[in-house]
């Protein structure tokens, strides 16, 4: 029955390589994956980003998501005030079906972004990342029919690699984000990105396969409604082949110390993903920290297959704050 249901997942698998990338409930906290204009783009000296997923774990080991980022600004002396050029480095790691399909990503991306006032509330500007990946198919953990026989279960098949069982490619992506602050207090941002802009090909049997291009358009901001409170929200919007998610919500915030310098917040709240799932999230920020927790409840008719688990989420985003005191520039938070 364990080798049905990697069989079945891989096969699924197998269209999603072609049509759709990994992805988060959290994309709000996975600023490199979800758009290469967001680096550099935070009030601090480097950041730092972690996210974790395990889904449908109903089913063994579909889906193991993880990724690690850095990103900080460069020539700060040089470039104009209110001006951010970034650079940043990240890799992710995938593994579906058991870890019988297993994707790495590794990637450096640069942004520039341009205020449009003198203050550096408002700012438009444009990301590149370009991303080595290696995907590596384990064909002892696959079953397939021709290895089901009248004598039974024989363990050998037909099927053959021709083209290995490791693929290697190089990817181009792209992005563009406005962030902006009507007080210096609120913020709010709009973006866009397209990734695999080259269409690498992927493939283990031909040539024919090329990845799809993902376009995201996403966009949020963070608004105080009293000096302890404030709600932040979020929404994404995905196209990859004929593949689309769409996930939209948010969450309130206290400041629990009532420090508006150094706050310890709480946040609670949640997001959905249309006509897939439910997503409650808590998170706490502590001294630039921030961690956070979500989990899907699948609503979709899958949820007969996964008796509604879709899956858990965890993140972690460290913002080094800047050395010198006084209030940073709004920046796009969730």
């Amino acid at each position: 029955m364990r080798k049905l249901v990697i069989l079945a997942c891989t096969l699924l698998l197998a269209t999603l390589v072609k049509a759709q990338d990994p992805h988060f409930s959290q994309f709000f906290a996975s600023p490199l994956t979800l758009n290469p204009a967001f680096t550099g783009k935070f009030d601090g000296q480097f950041r730092l980003a972690a996210n974790h997923r395990d889904q449908w774990p109903s089913i063994p080991k579909a889906y193991v998501t993880t990724s690690a980022s850095i990103d900080f600004a460069i020539l700060k002396n040089k470039v104009p005030s209110g001006d951010v050029f970034g650079i940043g480095f990240s890799g992710l790691s995938d593994q579906s079906a058991d870890a019988a399909l297993k994707l790495n990503y590794g990637s450096i991306s640069m942004s520039y972004h341009k205020a449009l006032d003198e203050d550096g509330y408002n700012t438009i500007g444009a990301g590149f990342q370009g991303t080595y990946s290696s995907a590596i198919l384990d064909m002892t953990k696959l079953t397939f029919e021709d290895q089901l026989t009248q004598n039974g279960f024989t363990g050998q098949t037909a099927e053959v690699l021709n083209n290995g069982k490791n693929q290697n490619y190089f990817d181009v992506n792209a992005g563009v984000l406005y962030s902006g602050s009507t007080d210096g207090f609120n913020n709010y941002y709009a973006g866009v990105s397209i990734y695999h802009i080259n269409k690498p090909s992927l493939s283990f049997i031909d040539k024919t396969w090329n990845l799809s291009s993902r376009m995201t358009v996403h966009g949020g901001g963070s608004f105080p409604v009293s000096d302890n409170l404030s709600v932040s929200t979020s929404a994404i919007f995905q196209i990859q082949n004929k593949a689309t998610e769409t996930v939209l919500g948010g969450a309130l915030s206290a400041n629990v110390n009532g420090d508006q310098n150094n706050p310890t917040s709480v946040y609670i709240g949640s997001w959905v993903r249309l006509g897939d799932a439910i997503i409650p999230y808590v998170g706490i920020e502590i001294n630039g920290l921030r961690i956070g927790a979500s989990y899907d409840i699948n609503t979709s008719s899958l949820k007969a297959a996964t008796a509604s688990r879709g899956g858990s989420e965890f993140s972690v985003i460290y913002i080094k704050k800047q050395s010198t005191n006084g209030k940073g520039i709004p920046c796009p938070k969730f």
